[in-house]
């Protein structure tokens, strides 16, 4: 009888170590499957991350915030994601430059569109940001209409997560229209997020909203000189040099920037 319920026992037993190991081999199996997948979720969710982090493409640009991009062309829009400072208007600018000249005013975020007899386009513009702004002359060499962007190899080498090329688009950084300054890796273009209007944001490019740069490509002519003044000097500094008497350097002083009604030149 000792020998019988020791037989039973030891079944019972090898029946549990049965149960146990099947188990664990389920067990082993599921955590097998599931690593793979949230390894590779994990993997994906950390690109975002990165490009969230580069101030958005910045020459540049893909946006932090997809939901403030608006279509191409969609001026209201466009025009309402702009303070009443940033909206393309006419202004008193007093200038020794001829017409047809742009003045880049960096510390405001201000492009000058220079009309003659004492009057400008003046339009909000997004500038390079901290370390990546310049200043100088230069000159509109090439225009283009929803332009491919190749990222330059500096700011490749800067954000090497950058794709290496972007073909012309309603999704492309560069916007709907670009004009290029010399041989420089510089351009005046478009942008698919008008919140970035304003801010000192890109890597030494000048954007404006799609609307504003497709009526500032259809004024500018290839030849056109550009000045990029540098942050700490503003348009109302270089039209006193232009004036030929104090008592008109003043009053230009305080006309300059003063908004005029634009509706006859569009």
């Amino acid at each position: 009888m000792s020998d019988l319920a020791g037989g039973v026992k030891d079944l019972f037993a090898l029946r549990a170590m049965l149960k146990w190991s099947a188990g664990a081999s389920v067990m082993a199996a599921a955590m097998l499957m599931t690593v793979p997948a949230s390894a590779q979720s994990l993997s994906y969710a950390a690109q975002p991350g990165m490009f969230s982090n580069q101030n958005s493409w910045s020459q540049d640009s893909w946006s932090q915030n997809p939901s403030a991009r608006s279509a191409p062309g969609d001026a209201a829009s466009e025009d309402a994601a702009l303070p009443e400072r940033l909206k393309r208007t006419v202004v008193s600018y007093p200038s020794r430059e001829a017409p047809g000249t742009i003045v880049i005013d960096t510390r405001n975020t201000y492009l000058y569109l220079v009309l003659g007899s004492n009057r400008a386009i003046r339009y909000g513009v997004g500038v390079g940001r901290e370390g990546f702004t310049w200043s100088g002359v230069q000159t509109v060499s090439r225009k283009a209409e929803w332009p491919d962007w190749h990222p330059p190899a500096q700011m490749i080498a800067r954000q090497p997560y950058l794709p290496r090329f972007v073909a012309g688009g309603p999704g492309n950084p560069l916007g709907a229209r670009a004009m290029y300054l010399g041989h420089s890796d510089y351009r005046i273009h478009g942008t698919n997020d008008p919140t970035t209007i304003g801010k000192f944001v890109s890597s030494g490019c000048i954007r404006l909203t799609n609307t504003d740069v497709e009526d500032l490509f259809s004024r500018v002519k290839v030849g056109a000189k550009v000045i990029v003044l540098p942050k700490g000097r503003s348009p109302q500094f270089e039209a006193k040099r232009a004036m030929p008497s104090q008592a008109s350097l003043t009053s230009a002083a305080e006309r300059a920037g003063q908004p005029m009604q634009l509706s006859r030149l569009d």
